[in-house]
Order: C-alpha cells, then structure tokens, then sequence
C-alpha cells in the first residue's frame, strides 16, 4: 500500500500552516505541534530535515522558529516528501537496477509503471500555497486551533 510516513505528513502539515500566515512571518514548532497535535519532538526533527533541505530557514530570537525560506507556489508536495522519505517506490522492480524473477513473465510492470508516473506527476502538481488556499476557504486552520 502507497502511504505516506508521519514525517511527511507533518512536514506537508508544517509548511501548509506557514504559508497559511503573513508572508515572512514565523512559527515555533511547538505552536505547530499544539496547533495540530503533533508529537513535538518528531515535528522538530522533521522542521530541522526541512530547514537543511532549504524549505525552511530557522528564526533565531524571542519570538523566533521556523518560516519558508522558497515561496510556497513554488514548493511541490512531491519535493518535501521526498526531502523527508526519499524515493517514493510502488513495486520494488522500479528501484532495483537488476530484473526481478518475474520480470520475463510480468504482464503488471507496465501499467503499474503508468500508474507510479501518474502518482509522481499528481503530487509534483500539488503546491503548498494550493494547500494553504483550500485549507484557508474550508476553514481547517480554525478547526485546528480549536481542537488544541
């Protein structure tokens, strides 16, 4: 089954929920942690993946943390979750440079290839600033805010 990990879902939580704020702006990882209910210690390893990756750029000071350091238009949920978890592999023969044993009787890898292309161009396609906007017109950032 394709599932995403934990880290790449709060780091997609993370970065949504900074470019939901003022431009520049920026957030502590406990105040994302109680926004969402997310494990603090988990986030903040999560937060410093991201800042090494260039997505995000630690904020030093009193009321420092973490904001975007790329404009969220411009940042793909392909891009983070391979930051976070690497290679995003649907059938173990799209990683391996040898042939598997059912390789010469396969009648699956084609289609299953379309289907991890597709996969690959749908999540490359989802910008976090689109995130944020569908996000901000259903209400989910309020909806969190009440539930810490």
């Amino acid at each position: 089954m394709l599932k995403l990990t934990k880290k790449a879902d709060y780091g997609l939580i993370a970065l949504r929920h900074l470019a939901e704020g003022v431009p520049g702006s920026s957030a502590s990882a406990k105040e994302i942690a109680d926004c969402y209910c997310i494990p603090l210690p988990l986030l903040a390893k999560v937060l410093q993946k991201l800042a090494r990756r260039g997505f995000l750029e630690a904020v030093y000071g009193t009321n420092g943390g973490y904001r975007l350091a790329r404009d969220p238009s411009r940042i793909s949920a392909l891009e983070v979750i391979l930051a976070i978890d690497g290679p995003i592999i649907l059938a173990s023969c799209f990683n391996q440079q040898r042939e598997c044993m059912q390789s010469p009787r396969c009648t699956v890898r084609a289609p299953l290839r379309r289907i991890h292309e597709g996969i690959l161009r749908l999540l490359g396609g989802i910008m976090i600033s689109e995130m944020a906007e569908e996000g901000a017109r259903r209400g989910d950032s309020q909806l969190a805010a009440r539930t810490s």
